[in-house]
């Protein structure tokens, strides 16, 4: 990998993909078209990947951008689109979901629709509230076309209803956001969760595949070697936590400040959404107490 950043042991491929609304082929049976939706939680663009050739499948179609569209379609010219595929409700993954199936008639399938799971103050606004699959896959299930099988595999987390796609001829897994090369993944409560997150983490282990393609960003070319180490990373991430309030307690934003020195402010809301995640972990597993004080301001202390 050729990079410019890492954390820890991990080591962050953050070379250019691009660019935007062209269609690349990767593979024999793989290509790709990035979105122009470039940000910090999107890197250079959500990447929307194309399966086959003649009867194609479409995983993860990408922002609700009539240009994204147009130019996936144009791109594919006479081929057919016979599945559309999403790893996760958010926006950035599946808004365009909706004006792909109208245009090419293809079947919608993929991860659960988004279902809040308690008051919020808001984060959930980055799901796509008008997904509406025409199959929900499970774990194990396979989508079968004229030039591929696509096997899914639950890999909860950065969201509860996320899912990957492993090629099978390819020996290849769609990781979506749950493992990608450029950036750690974000996990985001109520929905996402530390627990489920690091059990996929896991699960990954026991597979096979030898490359990732991501929702953003280059692949991950030495996927078990990567894994273990994001694995590492969130075991080490949590011992600071821990060791921060064997002192006497913190709050949030406290814990930001002592575990990500010289984090770029546009990530502090990354941050926060992380270290929450594994808070609440902690403090599910009886290991961390919550207590807000007189200010409605949450602080944190060792059980």
């Amino acid at each position: 990998m050729t990079s410019d950043a890492s954390t820890g042991d991990i080591v962050f491929d953050r070379s250019p993909v691009g660019p935007p609304s062209k269609l690349v082929s990767l593979t024999d049976g793989v290509r790709r078209m990035v979105a122009d939706n470039p940000g910090p939680m999107t890197f250079t663009g959500t990447c929307t990947y194309v399966i086959g050739h003649g009867d194609v499948a479409v995983i993860d179609p990408g922002p609700d951008l009539p240009q994204h569209v147009a130019a996936l379609l144009e791109s594919l010219g006479n081929e057919r689109v016979s599945h559309i595929l999403v790893t996760h409700t958010h926006r950035d993954h599946c808004g365009a979901a909706a004006a792909l199936k109208v245009a090419t008639g293809a079947r919608l399938v993929g991860c659960a629709p988004h279902v809040a799971s308690r008051q919020t103050d808001g984060r959930e606004d980055a799901h796509e509230p008008l997904y509406a699959p025409d199959a929900i896959m499970a774990d194990g299930d396979t989508i079968d076309g004229p030039q591929f099988v696509l096997e899914c595999v639950a890999t909860p987390g950065h969201t509860g209803n996320h899912l990957s796609f492993a090629l099978v001829a390819e020996n290849a897994l769609f990781s979506g956001d749950h493992v990608m090369a450029w950036s750690t993944s974000v996990i985001i409560p109520p929905d996402g969760a530390m627990s489920d997150y690091m059990a996929s983490l896991e699960k990954l282990q026991h597979r096979r595949e030898t490359i990732y393609w991501p929702g953003h960003g280059a692949p991950v070319q030495e996927p078990q070697a990567y894994v273990a180490a994001l694995i590492r990373h969130r075991r080490g991430r949590e011992a600071s936590i821990l060791a921060e309030l064997s002192r006497e307690g913190a709050s949030i934003a406290e814990l930001i400040s002592a575990v990500y020195q010289g984090l770029d402010p546009a990530l502090h809301g990354a941050a926060r959404l992380s270290v929450l995640a594994h808070l609440e972990d902690l403090e599910k597993r009886g290991i961390v107490l919550r207590e807000v004080g007189a200010q409605g301001v949450a602080r944190y202390r060792l059980a």
